[in-house]
């Protein structure tokens, strides 16, 4: 009879930056996706399509997407409260040493 595995376990912040990860290669696809969303519009009976409308969404779209890509790659820096600002040891300064 074989032991059960232990279950998998995945440590917290590398899984959260993986997905975040996931989220940023998935990103051009959504742009993509959101401006040839415009081409599936029917147009208007008039002479032509509605370029003003198509031109709002595409900047708005174009702007949502910048957004979220500096949102995601913020959240993917390193936090520079858990990292030590001095290496340790290096705190002492040579004139108040007192060994010379």
């Amino acid at each position: 009879m074989r032991r059960p595995r232990p279950p998998a376990f995945f440590a917290n912040h590398g899984y959260r930056r993986r997905r975040l990860v996931d989220a940023l290669r998935l990103l051009p696809l959504f742009g993509v996706f959101l401006f040839l969303l415009p081409l599936l519009w029917r147009t208007t009976p008039g002479p032509g399509p509605n370029t003003v409308q198509s031109g709002v969404y595409l900047f708005s779209s174009w702007f949502i997407l910048i957004v979220a890509s500096f949102a995601l790659s913020r959240k993917l820096q390193p936090d520079e409260d858990k990292a030590p600002s001095e290496p340790p040891g290096d705190d002492k300064d040579p004139a108040t040493d007192g060994t010379h």
